[in-house]
């Protein structure tokens, strides 16, 4: 009795490991495996379909936003539910150069995704606060002595390992704000450079959620992964989020109050052995997100690929271990060798370009045609497009450029 009390302090289960039986199993909750999850409950309402999460919740603390056009007209009933906030236009602003687009941009808030995920899947289905130890085509072992036996599993559990790929780095540190007064912004400064350039390329992101509610965001292309945070509880002050701080005050705003903070450190792609990652993240299971490499090289945008290949499973005829591997691996692979473009302009941003140059590359971008914008940032760029921006007087030396290209790990 006095073992069985103190097994039970300590958070061990006294109740024998049971077996879960269910045709699909989702590991992982976050962005990737939320819309994985949604897919199949709106196109495949008759199949048992479980996520696992370690967390409490699905999406964890993050604000996705992403271009109307990044979507296909086809794709666009997964992401409309989502949808908290939308805008006809964004800004930009460099030191030579100011520039507002007429394009549609919609932000989702990890909230909403949670709510609607557990609204369109049974209770039992949403498996929360379930910390897993091994995932196989067929099976997930969870840490409390569980199994999921399932007809496929879909691993979608962050990244695997990224030493084997090239990378630059993007990192971030936003916060949303109440304000006492609006604060009179029409739609979102999706980059202003003309901050101080801090760390490689700098620029800060503004987002206004209401009259009275902004998320401002400090965001650096780095050649390192590390993020200057201060210690919970410390003396020191968070050097980010004090930029963030000063750069809402500089603008008028007041930064009193803090509602909500998100940060993160996401990886920039130059090259890399891409079947080697993919292995790197379990042999023979099927991967989705950060786990597939699926992400836009450049901007590390996750949301396009993570819709696509959701709608894709979706509507596979065929969903059993083996034949999810093979279908995320193609769908991966393909995505990736389609990218090598973008992969070579990373390589032209991180290794021709000194750090406080990077912000050139951008503002001659933001100079090109809309449409080619918008492109980009699908994933979707035409061979016009890539001959335009790598046409006329380049913003960096032809020769770096070269050497850039040339040089650093095999694409």
């Amino acid at each position: 009795m006095q073992r069985a009390c103190a097994l039970r302090r300590f958070g061990y289960r006294l109740a024998m490991p049971s077996i879960i039986p269910c045709d699909i199993a989702i590991v992982g909750g976050g962005l990737a495996g939320g819309l994985i999850a949604l897919a199949l409950a709106k196109q495949r309402p008759g199949l048992d379909v479980r996520i696992v999460e370690g967390s409490d919740s699905i999406g964890g603390n993050h604000l996705w936003s992403f271009f109307a056009t990044d979507i296909a007209q086809d794709n666009r009933w997964l992401v409309a539910p989502l949808i908290c906030y939308g805008w006809t236009h964004y800004n930009i602003a460099f030191p030579a150069h100011r520039r507002t687009l007429k394009s549609a941009y919609y932000s989702i808030e990890s909230e909403r995704l949670d709510a609607v995920v557990r609204a369109a899947l049974p209770p039992e289905a949403v498996m929360t606060g379930r910390k897993v130890l091994a995932a196989s085509p067929t099976a997930v072992v969870l840490a409390d002595g569980d199994r999921i036996e399932a007809k496929g599993v879909i691993d979608a559990r962050g990244s695997g390992d990224l030493s084997l790929l090239d990378l630059g780095w993007q990192k971030f540190v936003g916060l949303e704000f109440a304000l006492e007064e609006p604060h009179a912004l029409s739609g979102p400064i999706v980059m202003d450079a003309t901050v101080q350039q801090i760390d490689g390329y700098r620029f800060v992101y503004t987002l206004p959620l209401s009259a009275t509610r902004l998320f401002i965001e400090d965001t650096y292309y780095s050649d390192t992964p590390d993020l200057a945070r201060a210690e919970p509880g410390g003396a020191n002050a968070d050097p980010v989020a004090e930029r963030v701080r000063a750069y809402g005050a500089a603008h008028g705003w007041d930064t009193r109050t803090v509602t909500r903070e998100e940060w993160g450190v996401l990886p920039v792609a130059m090259g890399g052995d891409f079947e080697a990652y993919w292995q790197s993240g379990g042999n023979k299971v099927a991967k989705a997100g950060m786990r597939a490499g699926l992400f836009h090289p450049t901007t590390g945008y996750s949301l396009p690929d993570a819709v696509r290949l959701a709608a894709l499973i979706a509507r596979a005829s065929d969903l059993s271990g083996t034949a999810l591997h093979t279908l995320t691996h193609d769908f991966a692979r393909r995505t990736w060798r389609a990218r090598g473009f973008y992969r070579m302009l990373d390589k032209m941003l991180f290794r021709a370009a000194g750090p406080d140059e990077r912000y050139r590359i951008l503002e001659r971008f933001y100079r090109l045609d809309p449409q080619l914008v918008r492109r980009f940032y699908a994933g979707q760029s035409t061979m016009m497009d890539k001959a335009r921006i790598l046409t006329g007087k380049p913003p960096v030396p032809i020769t770096r450029a070269l050497r850039a290209i040339i040089g650093g790990k095999p694409a």
